[in-house]
Parts: C-alpha cells; structure tokens; sequence
C-alpha cells in the first residue's frame, strides 16, 4: 500500500511539471500566449524586453528577421512568438529557424506560424526569419517572455507592421548592411533620403535641427527632429541624421541629462533599422520600455544616413515607469543624441553628438527650435588645445631639455644647471596643463560617464601617470645613492610611457573632431613624423658628443658643445607651426 501511495505522490508531482514545458513544446498556449505554470498569474509592470523588426513595410512573401531582446543584465529561459493581425488578432505567416536553440509550432492549423525555444538555458536575445502572408492586412508580433517558474510577461508587442499596397515602395531598411562603420563622418555619396524633409516647419510641425534650418531631403549632414499631432491622438514623430549607429531625441525638464522621454532609431542585432523606446535616468544606459502604441511608417538607413518616421500614442513623461506617469508640465527641453551602435546596443553619445533646445518647447505649437548656445563646445575646445599645448610643446621641449641639454646648459641658475630648471619649469607647465584639461572633461561631461570610449579610458590613464611623475621625483636619491640608477629608468620610462599614450591620445581626439581621415589627423602624423626626424638628429648628434667627450678625457680637454644648440630653435619652431594649425582647427570645430 505504501508502494502505491508512493507512485501516486510521484505521478501527481511529475503532472504538476510536465506543463513547465522546459523544451518550449507549448501548442496548448496558442491561443492565450499563457504558460501553464500552475497559479502564477503573468506580470503587470513594464517588461524588460522588446520586439523588434528588421522592417515595419512588407509586401506578400517578403522575410523579415524578428528579434526579440532583453534590457541589459537580463535575461529569459522561454519565449513564444506569433504574428498576428491587428484587426481580427489571426495568427498569420510562418517562421523560419536556423538555431538549434529554436523551434517551429503549428498554431491553429497553419504550420510554423509560432516559434518557442528548446530548452531552458539562459537568453538575451533571439532573432527568428518570418515570412510576410498574401494577405492585405496590416499585422504585429507578440510574444510572452518567462524569467523563471513564477515570473513571465505575456503579450509584449512589436510596433505595427503595415501591409503596402502594390503602388507603394518599400522603405531601405531592409537592404542596411550589418556592418558598423565607426564615425558618422563617412557618409556615403548619393542624393539623401527624401521622406523626410523640412516643409511645413514652423506652420504644420515642430522643427528641431542642427546645423539650425538644415533640411535632410536636400544635405547629408543634417540632424533633424519634427513632431506634428496625430490625427486620432498623439503625435507624428520624424528623425534624420547622418550616422552608422543611431540618432535619437528625447523630452527633458531641464537641459541635464536624466529623467528623459527618448526614442531611438538605429541598427539592431542583425542590421536592420528599427525604433526602441527608453527612458534615461542620467549618466548610465537608458533603460528600455516596452514599444507599445507606436505605429511606424518609415525606417531606413540611406546614403549613411538613418531615418525613421512613427506615430507615438503614448504620453510623453519625464517620470519612470514612462507609461503610468504623465508629467506635470506640457512643455519640454528637446534633444536629439547620435553615436555607434554595437550588436544592436547603443554606445554611449559623448558631448559632441548631443544639441539640446535653448528653450522648452509647447509640441502642440509649430515651431522652429533653436539650439542651445552653452558652453559645452567651449570646454571640449579648451580641453583640447590644452592637452595639444601639454604634449606638443611644453612635455616634448621638457624631455628634450633633460636628454640632449646637459652639456649646452649647463650653466647654474639658483643653485641648479640650467637645463634642470627649464626641464622643471616645462614640465610642471604640462603637468598643470593636463590636470586642467581633465577637470574640464570632466566638468563637461558631468561626472563619470558609461560606455566610456577609447580616447577618455586613455586620457584617465595619461591623467595618472602624469600626475604621479612629478610626485615621484621628490623622492629622487642623490648623485651618489645605489638606487639613482633606478630612479632614472624608472623615471625615464614612466615619462616615455606616458608620452607615447598622450600623443596617441591625441589622435583619438582629432578621430574625434575631424574624422578618420580628416586634414588634422593627417597633421598630427605630420607633427609625429617631424618628432622623429629629430629625435634621429639630436641622438646623431648626442653620439658625436660622447665620442668627444672621449676624447677630451683622454687628451684633458673640456667637452665641447655640438649642434643641439641649432637643432633645438629648429626643432621648437616646427612644433609650433603643427600646433598653430591644429589649435586653428579646433577653433573652427
């Protein structure tokens, strides 16, 4: 008897998990998308997860990649995903999978027409290939998403998809490369988009562009934000800008970044263009919100340049979650942001691809906005030319003074040679001038900032070693200590350590400024070629001195002084004639 009460309690446990469905064999939810998890009831927050789609057109038979996403540090054990019209909510088109951690279902008679995974192991996204029906009706994909047992969110949607007509033509998504180019300052030739324009700015929509009154249906290189109301309710939102990445804007109650309403349009995972919903709480990464009541007409990635054209129904709001909070005020500061994207995440912008409206702006008023004269260019200039003055001049001349004038000045000047007072005084000028050019970076950028590019993480390690340099001399030894010759290397080469990163530091920044390929880039090599060619003089003629100096030992002679004293003005007027260009050209950034 005890057998058997055994064998039920097994059988009635087995039973209660059998509907986990771990291998996401799940036909029983078609209908409700519901996993049976006994009486878990689905979650009712915001959903860390989004659905997305390589295109948001399509003509019968076409294939669209569906991907589904989860917020950063997230992930899910099981999803299931169906296309679905928005008018009857019939399941339409079938999928294709070519990961062995997804399969196909047949919902409702038609044959993979939904798609689930295959086990339970951890996921942070997936992409699946949907195949549009021959059918004149406009559609959306939903999918619920199960963290663990007793937490899962049903429904989450993808923006409309919308069935074109046979006079329509399809948007350009759908033929964007899936590789990143890494500035926004390579864009390719060939007239730009023209869905997008700037007609009716100022009597039909709300205008906001940089530079001020461009128009993206006639330049490359316009940003440009419009925002008209929606018939129906909402607003018609349009977003332009050059850019391998993204380009985004966001509503604001101030001009700090966070506490922001954003919407982004970019490249996901697989190249596609799509638009993403987020809400930023300041110096980290937006968090994304689920992209609901937002119908899109227009996403494209042309000539370089990224647009996208929706109808959002949901309220703006400076307060998070974003839909449950409606903000106070009716008016906002608009920004717009631009950067890289990696496997379809954003990257953070930097200072440079941000403007921000000098005033905040009544949506429902047409308008044309103008960008915020603050100060945030003069500080990305100031750091700049310092670090340029720092490295160019004052740290090179520094250096010099120490290896090759010892012997030209030598002469005492307050109890010490001449060459260690100038090598003292230049290098406390560069020392002063990058601890300056720092704080102003900071300043600007206010406070650490997430994904950190490769020109700040260098720039830091720089700030360091600088820094410490001159503390590390106090406790120089004397002349006559075992440990001066340890010093010295040491000494030497955290100088020439930190030389070298400033100097590569230094083209980062003008990457930054002019492009990979632009004109100042190609004057700091010039400027690196002329180092050379005169570090190869003065060790030429550093090596005549000690022959020299060999000889006037051996026959008592005093050491005679050779060319450093012509090579040095030669070597100083060259230098400024790099940096005068260079110091123009951030002046005209």
């Amino acid at each position: 008897m005890k057998l058997v009460y055994f064998g039920l309690l097994f059988f009635g446990l087995l039973f209660a998990h059998v509907t986990c469905y771990s291998s996401g064999l799940v036909t029983v939810a078609c209908d409700t998308m519901l996993p049976r998890h006994g009486n878990n009831s689905v979650q009712t927050t915001v959903p860390p997860y989004t659905v997305s789609a390589s295109n948001y057109s399509f003509s019968p038979g076409d294939n669209i990649t569906v991907t589904l996403k989860a917020n950063s540090d997230i992930v899910f054990k099981g999803f299931f995903l169906q296309a679905r019209t928005v008018s009857g909510n019939n399941t339409v088109g079938y999928f294709t999978v070519t990961n062995s951690t997804i399969q196909t279902l047949d919902c409702g008679g038609t044959v993979k027409s939904a798609v689930s995974h295959t086990s339970s192991i951890n996921k942070s996204s997936i992409s699946v290939l949907w195949t549009a029906p021959f059918t004149a009706e406009n559609v959306h994909f939903r999918a619920t998403f199960v963290q663990s047992r007793s937490v899962f969110w049903a429904e989450v949607e993808s923006p409309v998809l919308t069935m074109m007509s046979s006079t329509s033509q399809p948007n350009s998504s759908s033929t964007a490369s899936p590789t990143l180019i890494s500035s926004t300052q390579n864009i390719a030739s060939g007239p730009p988009p023209t869905s997008i324009s700037s007609s009716s700015c100022g009597i039909e929509k709300v205008c906001f562009s940089s530079p001020s009154n461009c128009d993206p249906a006639t330049s490359h290189n316009c940003f440009f934000m419009s925002s008209a109301l929606a018939s129906g309710g909402g607003y018609k939102f349009e977003i332009s800008g050059p850019s391998a990445g993204y380009v985004s804007f966001g509503f604001s109650d101030d001009q700090v970044m966070g506490n922001d309403d954003i919407y982004i349009c970019g490249m996901d995972s697989v190249g596609g263009i799509g638009i993403q919903h987020a809400y930023s709480e300041g110096q980290s990464r937006p968090l994304t919100v689920n992209l609901s009541n937002v119908e899109v007409n227009l996403a494209s990635f042309t000539s370089g340049v990224i647009q996208c054209s929706f109808i959002s129904r949901n309220i703006i709001s400076t307060q998070y979650p974003v839909q449950q909070s409606k903000s106070i005020n009716s008016s906002y500061y608009i920004s717009m942001a631009y950067g890289d994207s990696s496997n379809g995440r954003i990257q953070y912008h930097g200072t440079s691809g941000t403007f921000i409206s000098s005033s905040k702006i009544d949506l429902s008023v047409a308008t044309n906005v103008t960008v915020s004269s603050s100060n945030s260019q003069d500080l990305v200039n100031a750091h700049g030319c310092l670090m340029l003055i720092a490295w160019m001049t004052t740290g090179t001349l520094g250096m010099v003074f120490a290896r090759y004038m010892k012997v030209a000045a030598k002469k005492m000047i307050f109890g010490k040679a001449a060459w260690f007072q100038a090598h003292i005084f230049l290098m406390f000028l560069t020392v002063a001038a990058t601890i300056t050019s720092f704080v102003l970076a900071f300043v600007n950028a206010m406070g650490w900032a997430y994904g950190a590019n490769s020109h700040s993480i260098i720039g830091c390690i720089v700030m360091i070693l600088a820094f410490f340099q001159p503390i590390i001399a106090i406790f120089r030894p004397s002349p006559q200590s075992n440990w001066r010759s340890i010093f010295n290397w040491f000494h030497a080469l955290n100088a020439f350590v930190t030389y070298v990163l400033a100097v590569a530091n230094l083209f980062l920044g003008m990457q930054l400024i002019n492009g990979n390929s632009g004109w100042m880039v190609k004057v700091m090599g010039g400027f690196l070629g002329w180092v050379a060619l005169n570090v190869i003089f003065f060790e030429i003629n550093a090596f005549l001195a000690r022959k020299d100096l060999k000889k006037a030992v051996d026959n008592d002679n005093q050491i005679s002084v050779k060319y450093e004293l012509f090579i040095l003005p030669f070597y100083m007027c060259g230098n400024l004639a790099f940096l005068i260009a260079l110091l123009v050209g951030i002046g005209q950034s």
